[in-house]
């Protein structure tokens, strides 16, 4: 019999109508998620851990930092077989991208969630921890480092994202498309993904700003940012990972600081990439930024707190984006 670890963070999954009828708020217990489960899951026995019981916004740097040490805990015990973390939709990506740089197991880790809440009559909730439970103890999920499952769907934690405030099938991989799917009682793997590594971190720096361009963006907010304590600063680029001539100054002046900016695009799709003079993305990579590959900002952002927290300095942290950027 596979023996999978189900831990629980609250989230939408979790959520019913409080008392007064007037808020959605995460309150159902583990045990409780355990009963709505209508798929019998034989062969699979499961052990709740009750993480914690909030909504995902309420999420920050440490929390998911210690969400992950206890994924490695589980799956450091010889009985366990695989974990599945249920989790609120809208920072699920940032937790299940931090968990697979920091969990080294090859055992499957497997996030999952609900768009509809537990008390609403057509919850997607249970079928989507049956599915996780599935995938986490089945075999072909070994080494494919974190995933997030959805809709029968499963996606690497690099590369998914949520598309969708509201819709059940929410999380999509962009161009590079989801890992495998669930059928029934099979676990189908159609791609393994390459750009991983982990890395072995006793904290997290939290001080990592994330600043999206817009048209005439001033440098107001990364100038703050800067003399503010920020230890990072990922900027969101437009199209190749281009900044407004501003920003542009701004980055110059900040490159004598020697605090670490990284350039991702805006674009939902693409990589970044120095082209542009003028105060674009050429004149960004001689004031020494570093471009992310195809990361969206807030995977650079987890990112840029791990290799931060393990006190690598800009060109390790270069390197480290240069791995896994894509």
């Amino acid at each position: 019999m596979s023996q999978i670890s189900l831990i629980t963070t609250g989230g939408t999954i979790a959520s019913r109508l409080a008392a007064d009828g007037r808020d959605v708020v995460a309150s159902v217990s583990g045990a409780d998620l355990r009963e709505t489960l209508q798929d019998t899951l034989e062969g699979i026995g499961l052990t709740i851990d009750e993480f914690c019981n909030v909504g995902s916004y309420a999420i920050d740097l440490p929390l998911a930092f210690d969400l992950a040490k206890r994924i490695a805990e589980h799956l450091a015990d010889p009985t366990c077989d695989g974990v599945v973390v249920t989790h609120g939709t809208d920072t699920m990506e940032e937790s299940a991208w931090m968990a697979d740089l920091l969990v080294a197991s090859d055992k499957p880790v497997v996030f999952t969630g609900a768009q509809r809440s537990a008390d609403e009559p057509d919850t997607d909730g249970p079928r989507n921890i049956a599915a996780a439970i599935r995938i986490a103890a089945s075999p072909a999920a070994r080494g494919l480092g974190v995933v997030i499952a959805f809709e029968q769907d499963f996606h690497a934690a690099r590369d998914v994202t949520k598309t969708h405030t509201s819709r059940v099938d929410t999380f999509r991989s962009g161009e590079h498309g989801k890992l495998g799917e669930v059928d029934g009682e099979r676990v189908l793997v159609q791609r393994k993904p390459l750009l991983r590594k982990a890395y072995s971190a006793e904290r997290v720096e939290t001080d990592v700003e994330l600043i999206k361009m817009v048209m005439g963006a001033s440098d107001r907010a990364i100038r703050f940012a800067a003399s503010s304590g920020a230890k990072a600063i990922v900027l969101e680029g437009f199209g190749r990972g281009n900044a407004t001539p501003a920003v542009t100054r701004a980055v110059e002046e900040l490159a004598e600081t020697g605090i670490p900016v990284i350039v991702t695009s805006r674009c939902p799709e693409g990589r970044v990439k120095p082209i542009y003079g003028n105060g674009g993305g050429k004149d960004l990579e001689r004031a020494g930024v570093i471009f992310a590959g195809d990361l969206t900002g807030i995977k650079a952002r987890i990112l840029a707190s791990v290799l931060l927290g393990l006190g690598l300095d800009r060109e390790e942290i270069r390197a480290e984006f240069e791995l896994l950027g894509g």
